[in-house]
């Protein structure tokens, strides 16, 4: 399987790296990290706010060629210089095919990259309707279904936050069919129901560092799982009724 993959691993140049001590190699996920292997078709990176896994998938993308601020690598647009120096310090194995499609979708980036869109005068590759005329979760669903093409390598930096519970199921299954067509995602998340897509590693920033872990024992799904099951205990436990 690795050989169809497009990215196999990530490896942290740790030799080069000036001190561990200033950001953000002093965040646990660099500090401890080596090696990082991506699952052949879907891997996740969760953990805490803060925790480093925006900044290690926005790495990734540069490291990758993508644009900082996200789009496809033939958008070199930047509003503001924000990203860290970490893409000079990972070198990345990759596979012996090259994807033919790829994106790098951040939510917070969104509104950037749809008028980059609509200054390259592409909009009829994304459905040929502006970003800006839709919602937030319309244009980052649309984006998915009419944009992404397939036999691509994506790199999305938490979706969810533009996604309605219904929409995140659409975008679960729009995944499991990019996967069919050859096709492979890296995925920064907090939502439980995205990192519950079958067959994928997901990778957990702790303060230990970057580990992967089972699905049923992250975080985002146990607190989920006892909220649901009892709100209303859970709710007099944090006002303290």
């Amino acid at each position: 399987m690795i050989a169809r993959q497009y990215l196999i691993d990530l490896r942290l140049k740790r030799a080069d790296i000036p001190s561990f001590d200033t950001y953000p190699f002093s965040l646990p996920a660099f500090r401890h990290l080596d090696v990082l292997r991506f699952h052949a078709t879907v891997t996740f990176l969760v953990g805490e706010n803060g925790t480093g896994k925006s900044t290690l998938l926005e790495a990734i993308a540069v490291a990758c060629g993508f644009n900082a601020e996200g789009g496809t690598k033939n958008f070199n647009f930047g509003t503001r210089a924000s990203h860290s120096p970490l893409h000079e310090f990972i070198r990345i194995a990759k596979g012996v095919r090259s994807p033919k499609d790829g994106f790098f979708l951040r939510a917070e980036g969104l509104s950037n990259v749809a008028t980059e869109i609509e200054r390259l005068d592409v909009g009829d590759s994304y459905g040929g309707r502006s970003l800006h005329e839709q919602s937030h979760g319309e244009s980052f669903l649309a984006l998915m279904m009419k944009r992404f093409g397939g036999q691509g390598l994506y790199l999305l930096d938490e979706p969810e936050a533009a996604l309605s519970p219904q929409r995140k199921l659409a975008a679960l299954s729009r995944i499991y069919d990019l996967v069919l067509d050859d096709s492979q995602f890296v995925i920064a998340t907090h939502s439980p129901i995205l990192m519950a897509y079958p067959d994928a590693c997901i990778y957990a920033c702790t303060v230990d560092g970057l580990a992967p872990i089972a699905y049923e024992h992250t975080e985002h799904f146990q607190v989920t799982r006892d909220f649901l099951a009892n709100p209303a205990r859970m709710l007099r436990v944090l006002m303290g009724r």
